[in-house]
């Protein structure tokens, strides 16, 4: 259940058109989008057989030519410094794909085509299983995994897998249903009026605001009836199955990557990866991530706690000191309060 939702501070600060958060605001949820909508997704085709996480990513996207070329400098095929290993789908939910962390394709590339061309060229810098990077990539190239798998665009799949039968009815990528005085302002662009309604990812703008990695919109109870469904542990929802199966949940918010130089679950952030802003108060059951936008979603699937924090920290600037100290003090207030 939900115990307590605030909403405080300015969705907009542009004179003339300022305006409060509200409980009803939407927010570009940034890299939560891997978590919510891409992570869940691919888990809900594999829950029903469509796919299997080690399935090698060239069955869904066969122009996926990403390959490892061996060390830094090194001279001679991929083949000389090993045997080739496939990047599968679940090298990419875990970030072990051997990708870079990102590539700003939308510097050179015109067009959604010409995105996806690039990404699917671009060289491994580690041979896959062998190193967690997080990787805006990766999960750029499951968007289209699950596009593939399911026949229909990731927008579609995400509502029929995920946000459709977990009632999410805020929840979705542009356009969106709700008038631009609901949504939350983010950074500023060069005319001084800030994105609103619009990705702000610059990648996820060039693929059309659809993406695997950024790009979905939702409000702080769309994602707590998220929240509530993911630490339930049932099956079922409201009389129907759920989105994923239990198993595959519990398998999702466990470290699948040790002595691989981080923590990493299937999508999730386990507790102590470099990127785990949890403090010593959460169980070590617990999972996280965030957005770039100054979002957060943490949850413990044991003891059923969960925290949803959202802002759009960027239509203040780059400068993330304050979300951080922020995200740091909430959960851990939160964990003192519940479970201290």
């Amino acid at each position: 259940m939900t115990l307590e939702c605030w909403a405080a501070g300015w969705a907009d600060t542009t004179p003339g058109t300022a305006r409060r958060m509200a409980a009803g605001t939407v927010f570009d949820l940034a890299s939560l989008t891997k978590v919510v909508a891409t992570t869940t997704a691919i888990l809900a085709l594999a829950g029903r057989g469509s796919l299997s996480l080690d399935d090698p990513v060239t069955r869904y996207l066969p122009a996926f030519a990403a390959r490892w070329e061996g060390p830094s400098g090194a001279s001679g095929p991929a083949e000389a410094f090993g045997p080739a290993v496939p990047v599968t789908v679940r090298h990419l939910l875990t970030h072990t794909a051997g990708l870079p962390d990102t590539r700003k394709f939308y510097q050179w590339c015109s067009s959604r085509q010409e995105v996806l061309g690039a990404l699917y060229r671009t060289p491994l810098d580690a041979r896959p299983g062998t190193k967690v990077v997080y990787s805006d990539l990766g999960f750029m190239a499951l968007g289209e995994v699950v596009a593939a798998a399911s026949g229909m665009p990731l927008d579609a799949a995400v509502r029929r897998l995920v946000t459709g039968p977990l009632g999410m009815r805020s929840t979705g990528f542009a356009p969106l249903a709700v008038p631009p005085a609901r949504v939350a302002a983010t950074e500023r662009r060069g005319d001084g009026m800030p994105w609103t309604g619009t990705v702000h990812d610059e990648n996820a703008r060039a693929l059309g605001g659809v993406a695997g990695h950024a790009g979905l919109f939702s409000t702080v109870a769309d994602l707590a009836r998220f929240a509530r469904w993911w630490v339930s542990g049932d099956d079922r929802r409201n009389g129907h199955a759920g989105p994923v199966p239990a198993h595959l949940r519990t398998a999702a918010a466990s470290c699948q990557t040790p002595g691989l130089g981080g923590c990493r679950g299937l999508g999730w952030v386990c507790r102590g990866d470099s990127f785990d802003f949890l403090g010593d108060g959460w169980p070590p059951t617990a999972v996280s991530h965030t957005g770039f936008t100054g979002t957060s979603l943490a949850l413990d699937p044991v003891s059923g706690l969960w925290v949803v924090l959202l802002t759009n920290a960027v239509h203040f600037g780059r400068d993330h000191t304050a979300i951080k100290a922020l995200r740091r003090d909430v959960h851990a207030a939160v964990a003192e309060a519940l479970l201290g």
